[in-house]
């Protein structure tokens, strides 16, 4: 059986490597997918972040999302790469369906983007979280942290507004206590 599967990996590098390094990874990852017939479709490097809690005693990691199409034999065999090499912290794949690809290709197009890529909108909407111009901004693919659920024209009035985020905050949380939810 020939079938190809379409599939996710999100894999988190040693930050602590230089760039050339990181990139002869991800060229060693892609070309082992290309050499078991596989079709690498995307690839968003994430850059270096600030991990949530150390792995391996890091605290920093480079974060590489790859799209690709494959025969659902190989994914062991890059599992297996993934696992054994050393310079990769964490990663985790996983088979994307019809609909979902379906889904986030209609989110993007609506967003105004050409559908091509569908993770540009998480960098989009980091890039204006760290300018402090915006606080949450309701995405398709990317929600911020602090505000999980919040009503739309809230949503609509806090960007459209500039004012400070700590001002954004204590909205969020009169917003949260009106609405009796969590954030």
């Amino acid at each position: 059986m020939n079938i190809r599967r379409v599939y996710e990996t999100t894999i988190i590098i040693n930050a602590a490597l230089e760039d050339q390094d990181i990139d002869v990874v991800i060229n060693k990852i892609t070309t082992l997918l290309t050499n078991h017939g596989g079709v690498v479709e995307e690839q968003n490097k994430w850059g270096r972040k600030r991990l949530a809690y150390a792995i391996n005693k890091k605290h920093n990691g480079y974060y590489v999302h790859l799209i690709f199409e494959v025969a659902p034999s190989a994914v062991p065999v890059l599992e297996r790469f993934l696992t054994l090499e050393d310079t990769i912290l964490r990663h985790l794949t996983l088979q994307l369906s019809p609909e979902l690809r379906a889904y986030r290709k209609e989110k993007s197009l609506a967003a105004g983007k050409s559908g091509e890529t569908t993770m540009s909108s998480v960098v989009e909407v980091e890039k204006e979280l760290n300018s402090g111009k915006v606080f949450y901004k309701k995405s398709a693919n990317f929600t911020a942290p602090i505000a999980a659920t919040i009503d739309e024209e809230i949503i609509a009035e806090v960007i459209s507004l500039d004012i400070e985020s700590d001002e954004i905050i204590e909205d969020i949380d009169v917003v949260a206590i009106e609405t009796d939810e969590n954030i």
